[in-house]
């Protein structure tokens, strides 16, 4: 079955998770999507080693559905064979420095007067405009200067979520941009610049915590897992592991009410609505615990959801794989990658459509799997290629 963009090219210049996360979304629509990457392998591809030739858990996730070439666009021969397939492409990924993409010829600029009807999905930590526009930087810094860190932890270290929250909302907001910016071509016959930034995706996601503090000026600081503004939500510790539950909103709050058995808790002050519950939330959350510490985890969680109220439990990476909804509803995709004892857990479906589903159509490539290939369809005959090789341009 062909996906919703069939016939589209992308070339992913990206790094890490911001730039080629954004690629594997576009692939896994059934586009073409080449990843283009340094000769000795970009630096992502070797994140935290799981395969024998040292490919990383992170590059078989964003590897799926991508063509895999090396190449050094800096050197003039490399740089005619980027602008060959800029020719022929119709969106180019590259999350580096504005002065990179200068080096290699792939700023906006340069890339429209090649091809008018390209897209540019650019992402950077602060933007290209303001005072930090040169500076460098990851998920994290995005995490730290958006207050998240701040609000994370115990109010005496800010604490960062070691899942790259930053990134991966960065790459689906492009990915969002790109087919906004497919849409238009469509009308205009014209390309144009996406841009994404690390520090705007972080705001993004705390902006109603900003909001409170330009309004109110409460300055909240971190109260582990207990909510700011809901009660009880928080982390309770069973008999055997730990899950999470909240409540938001009053019938949601008299239920549990209900089942801990203190009906007059929703008729007192303290815990009047939301904002107060949540002002008050040490006390619900003692309340809480006393209920789960005599109960296991999968008692807690069959009354809880007997009433209707949502939690969960806290899993360990390895809990995750074994759920059973997640093994019965089919979440991943088992892929097979040279190198590997077995095939590795790849999630199947980032969102569903039913009627053109996004699938997983080839494994990550391994470094310049494709390289021959593509320069073969650009043109290029065996004996120049094999050049292109002694100078380590591909």
């Amino acid at each position: 079955m062909s996906g919703v963009l069939e016939g589209i090219r992308v070339l992913d210049f990206g790094r890490y998770i911001a730039g080629p996360f954004c690629g594997t979304m576009l692939g896994d629509l059934g586009a073409e999507v080449i990843r283009i990457e340094k000769l000795e392998g970009s630096e992502d591809r070797w994140v935290t080693p799981v395969a024998q030739g040292g490919e990383g858990a992170m590059f078989l996730q964003m590897g799926r559905n991508k063509l895999g070439m090396t190449l050094n666009p800096v050197k003039p021969a490399g740089r005619e064979v980027v602008q060959k397939l800029v020719a022929v492409s119709d969106v180019v990924i590259a999350n580096l420095p504005y002065d990179d993409l200068k080096k290699m010829g792939i700023d906006y600029e340069t890339l429209s007067a090649i091809n008018p009807r390209v897209i540019l999905a650019t992402n950077s930590t602060f933007g290209s405009e303001g005072p930090y526009a040169t500076r460098v930087g990851f998920d994290t810094i995005g995490q730290a200067m958006s207050g998240a860190m701040h609000l994370s932890g115990d109010g005496k270290v800010p604490t960062r979520a070691n899942a790259p929250y930053v990134d991966f909302g960065s790459a689906l907001l492009s990915t969002v941009g790109v087919l906004a910016a497919l849409m238009d071509r469509q009308k205009t016959g014209k390309g144009q610049k996406v841009e994404t930034a690390l520090l705007r995706t972080a705001i993004n996601i705390t902006n109603s915590h900003l909001i409170e503090q330009a309004v109110l000026g409460l300055d909240r600081i971190a109260t582990l897992n207990r909510g700011f503004t809901a009660g009880p939500s928080d982390t309770f510790k069973c008999k055997d592991g730990w899950i999470y539950a909240m409540t938001i909103g009053q019938p949601l709050f008299v239920r549990w009410c209900r089942l801990m058995g203190n009906t007059d808790l929703a008729s007192d002050p303290r815990f009047k609505d939301d904002l107060a519950r949540g002002d008050n939330g040490e006390t619900l959350s003692a309340i809480m615990q006393k209920w789960c510490e005599s109960r296991t985890v999968a008692e807690a969680l069959e009354l809880l959801e007997a009433n209707r109220i949502p939690a969960g439990a806290v899993y360990t990476p390895q809990q995750a794989l074994d759920d059973k909804h997640v093994r019965e509803a089919g979440f991943f995709h088992a892929m097979e990658f040279p190198g590997m004892p077995e095939p590795v857990p790849v999630l199947q479906e980032p969102v569903k459509l039913s009627r053109t589903p996004l699938t997983i159509r080839r494994r990550a490539p391994k470094l310049g799997e494709h390289t021959e290939q593509i320069l073969r369809e650009l043109g290029y005959e065996p004996a120049v290629i094999e050049k292109l090789r002694a100078d380590r341009v591909v």
